[in-house]
């Protein structure tokens, strides 16, 4: 057994210390030296005893971009054997595409790991991702954002569609103490040609220490998420398809970046949109909310409609898509609801337009106008619970991290929906 010092082996103890009830881990393993440390840094203090409530899993995600990829997956799935791991392969099919490829392979890589999770009843997906991987997030951050609110780095812990966390215990080991630890375990590991191919900005920013990495400290992002969530509560009401913020609120807004950056996920959420808008949109949108005028303002999808009563935000009537949902399925629409279709008959969901019918009037009016309407094909009218009709935060839909919760749980209680779920080790 390693030293009981070894930073790997205190890492993995640590998390699995942290849950205080029986779980199922599912171990994402590339094969590369990181998943190999994590997997056998837990596979080796769970062969102890001394966590009888952990069950350990693997799933290796083949993204088929070379050659070998599938033999490199059958030689994860023998060390698995060996160590008395199950595991699973995962393969990314299809053509893939030209641009945005690490992108697109990030994303059909977390789909596929919560698919698994989902196939084993795992309560936590565990990643390896090590403080070499947050300097280069964090220098990328960097050079994308200049409010600086990018330099939060990667959260150690990401619920995932919604549905399961991820966990990063390895976040604060450098990958040298990694090779170090499978090196003692005579354990090679896979490197993957693409960590040095220059075409990616990854690769491009391994260069050294980033001096902002003191900014990644997880507790400056979910103070900011604190300060949000507080705004929002203070000064935020929900009225059928509006958000009315207090005028006190458009000046705290102006006044507060934490505030602000609420104002604009509040916005992605009215507009279903999962970024904030575009910087050069919401400074427009700043001249306009600091100007007083009484007007409105579109931006990302969203009417900023300013009243004496303060501003409020709604979905504007335009280019809202017309969704046909197969009977007994599930469907996103426009970025703002998901919907169960209970039926045995497809469902169509087109923007509704029949505010003045309901008797409503101004931002209500307006905003009425692009709430979803359900109809079946033939134009009859679905009936009440045939349907379940549930609003999405869109900036949280795939990804939240955990620094944002406190946030996305305000914006989950404005929405009426139910709270996204806690991380399992808390």
């Amino acid at each position: 057994m390693a030293r009981a010092d070894d930073s790997v082996i205190e890492a993995a103890d640590r998390l699995l210390k942290s849950f205080k009830r029986p779980a199922t881990l599912l171990v994402a393993v590339s094969g590369g030296s990181d998943s190999l440390g994590l997997l056998l840094s837990l596979a080796e203090l769970c062969a102890t005893g001394d966590y009888p409530g952990i069950r350990l899993r693997a799933c290796t995600v083949d993204h088929d971009l070379r050659a070998g990829s599938a033999e490199e997956a059958q030689g994860v799935a023998q060390i698995c054997a060996r160590l008395g791991v199950a595991h699973a392969t995962r393969r990314w099919s299809g053509p893939k595409p030209q641009a945005g490829l690490q992108a697109a392979a990030r994303a059909s890589r977390y789909a596929l790991l919560v698919d698994a999770a989902g196939e084993t009843g795992a309560d936590a997906i565990l990643s390896a991702h090590t403080l070499d991987d947050q300097r280069e997030t964090v220098a990328m951050r960097a050079a994308r954002s200049k409010e600086g609110i990018g330099l939060s780095g990667m959260a150690d812990a990401v619920l995932l569609e919604g549905a399961v966390w991820l966990l990063r215990p390895f976040l604060g080991i450098g990958r040298a103490e990694i090779r170090s630890f499978l090196q003692e375990h005579e354990q090679g590991w896979i490197d993957d040609p693409s960590n040095s191919n220059p075409k990616f900005e990854r690769v491009r920013v391994r260069s050294g220490d980033d001096p902002r990495l003191s900014a990644t400290e997880p507790g400056r992002r979910f103070s900011l998420a604190v300060r949000g969530a507080d705004f929002l509560r203070d000064h935020v009401q929900a009225t059928h398809e509006t958000f009315t913020l207090s005028p006190n609120g458009v000046r705290a807004a102006l006044g507060d970046p934490a505030a602000w950056r609420a104002l604009l996920l509040l916005a992605a959420t009215a507009g279903g949109r999962p970024h904030i808008i575009e910087a050069r949109a919401a400074g427009r949108l700043r001249a306009f909310l600091a100007s007083d005028t009484l007007s409105r303002l579109t931006a990302g999808r969203v009417v900023f409609d300013r009243r004496r009563d303060g501003l409020h935000l709604y979905r504007e009537c335009r280019d809202v898509p017309v969704l046909a949902v197969p009977a007994a399925s599930v469907a996103l629409w426009d970025g703002r609801y998901r919907l169960a279709n209970r039926t045995d008959r497809a469902i169509v969901v087109t923007a509704s337009r029949e505010g003045a019918e309901q008797g409503l009037h101004g931002p209500a009016l307006r905003a009425a106008s692009a709430a979803p309407s359900l109809i079946f094909e033939d134009g009859a009218r679905v009936p009440d619970g045939a349907v379940r009709l549930e609003r999405v935060i869109a900036p949280y839909t795939h990804f939240l991290p955990r620094f944002d919760l406190p946030l996305a749980q305000t914006l989950a209680a404005l929405c009426g929906r139910l709270p996204f779920p806690a991380p399992p080790n808390e």
